[in-house]
């Protein structure tokens, strides 16, 4: 799989793929992250991406000359499978699409900033726009990582234990992954549940099945 990823701060994007799950799948030869940084096709000596509104109004907005050229280039050399944009008003991310697009050969993700970008970009030359949430951040770089990651970690290979993957919250749309405990049984007085200390391991899974579905009441609360 490969994914490319653009944006005028690239800088921004090479610590959350220098280490961890996302650097051992680029080692391993599972993924390749390519990030490109627009202002490399920016217009006149001073490289420019964004231009103020027209119709008036607040905030800078980038320019639909410089995506063209960026994603003319890396079109001219594959095919992409997806062209994304992440944008707070997009489809909201879900385990479900992470899980599509792992079955993607090479994906583009474009890194929005400023007020926005020139509507014809998304027009003509998107294929998908996310976003990881109602809420606004100062660019989509950020929400480009959490996407990266969340299909990093679906790919064979990159966790080892495979069945760790099937026990997700949102694995599959009706699992919530109930609470879990580790050493020392008692801290300060907090215990854990003496159920799960029993050996008996057909109510272990009736409770922890049980307390699965109160989170996920919760959560649809």
């Amino acid at each position: 799989m490969r994914i490319d990823i653009v944006s005028i701060v690239p800088e921004i994007l090479h610590s959350p793929f220098s280490h961890s799950i996302i650097q051992r799948a680029i080692n391993k030869g599972l993924i390749e992250i390519h990030v490109h940084d627009l202002r490399k096709y920016g217009l006149g000596k001073r490289k420019n991406v964004d231009d103020y509104p027209y119709g008036g109004g607040s905030g800078m907005v980038i320019r639909i000359e410089p995506v063209y050229q960026c994603f003319y280039n890396l079109l001219s050399e594959r095919n992409y499978d997806e062209k994304i944009f992440m944008t707070p008003d997009g489809k909201v991310f879900s385990q479900k699409y992470a899980q599509y697009l792992i079955d993607k050969k090479n994906i583009i993700i474009l890194c929005g900033r400023y007020k926005g970008i020139d509507q014809r970009i998304r027009e003509h030359l998107i294929s998908k726009e996310i976003s990881i949430g109602n809420y606004i951040l100062s660019g989509g770089e950020l929400a480009a990582a959490v996407i990266v990651e969340s299909i990093v970690r679906l790919l064979p290979g990159v966790i080892q234990n495979q069945d760790s993957i099937l026990t997700d919250s949102f694995q599959n749309e009706s699992f919530i992954a109930p609470p879990i405990y580790t050493r020392p049984v008692v801290y300060k007085g907090w215990s854990v549940p003496k159920i799960l200390l029993s050996g008996h391991h057909k109510k272990i899974k009736d409770w922890l099945n049980k307390k699965s579905m109160q989170f996920k009441r919760k959560l649809d609360s």
